[in-house]
């Protein structure tokens, strides 16, 4: 029965005020986005070390106060992405692998990662400004059809398609904004955004969630709803920008 305790308590990560803190509720409306970004913190920071075992599902379900689909999804995409593994049997969890993976598919430059927040800061004035704005103007039937084609295009990319025909989206709400400077500066952003979104996992449960906030902002767009357009839109970014801060800070 010791021997059963000793080996119990070896599998269960110690936990302080840091991990208390990075089990806070979560708060907004990308849970899939903040999971996700929180039980990658919990790992990379070290607070649940490589061949230490999570916490169960539920528990953390009730920590963050999220569904224990969104937990379990989350753990589902960090699995495949090699960072964590599950195990069965009467000591079994999900555990953090050991080793760990390496970050990306390929070196992120250095520049770049300590660029990040600059990165996001500006596509967040850009791309909130230009869905206030394109939202702002009168829309004509041509640009209305426009706009919901790239919206299909991409609800039903493949993902080999989906960076691109998500770009092609985001620009052409700018493009309803009337300023080809907007524009411009948008599109020189989005390189660097895909740049770095290349260096994470396309992870499926966020693209449906992706798809449903390019849905609402399309709709307020076309509604004619400035502040309904540039709430959603900084909510679509916001998940994106929990990821690529998780993975790559």
């Amino acid at each position: 029965m010791a021997e059963a305790a000793d080996r119990d308590a070896a599998l269960e990560p110690a936990e302080g005020l840091a991990h208390e803190t990075l089990s806070r509720p979560v708060r907004g409306g990308n849970a899939f986005e903040e999971t996700l970004a929180r039980l990658l913190q919990l790992v990379r920071l070290g607070l649940v070390a490589p061949g230490e075992a999570l916490a169960p599902e539920r528990e953390l379900a009730a920590r963050f106060e999220v569904s224990r689909d969104t937990v379990r999804d989350a753990i589902r995409s960090l699995a495949d992405a090699g960072w964590l593994e599950s195990r069965r049997g009467r000591y079994g969890g999900t555990f953090v692998c050991d080793p760990l993976p390496q970050r990306g598919s390929r070196p992120v430059p250095e520049v770049l990662a300590a660029d990040l927040d600059d990165v996001l800061v500006l596509r967040h004035v850009l791309e909130v400004g230009s869905a206030r704005a394109a939202a702002s103007r009168d829309i004509v039937a041509v640009e209305h059809e426009s706009l919901l084609g790239h919206l299909a295009d991409v609800t039903n990319a493949e993902p080999g398609d989906y960076r691109r025909l998500d770009s092609r989206l985001h620009l052409a709400i700018a493009e309803l904004a009337g300023s080809p400077s907007l524009v411009s500066l948008l599109a020189d952003n989005r390189m660097r955004v895909n740049h770095l979104l290349d260096d994470i996992p396309l992870l499926a449960p966020n693209i449906a969630h992706s798809n449903e906030q390019h849905e609402r902002i399309v709709e307020a767009v076309l509604a004619g709803e400035p502040d309904r357009a540039a709430e959603a839109m900084a909510e679509h970014l916001d998940g994106s920008a929990s990821l690529l801060r998780a993975f790559l800070s």
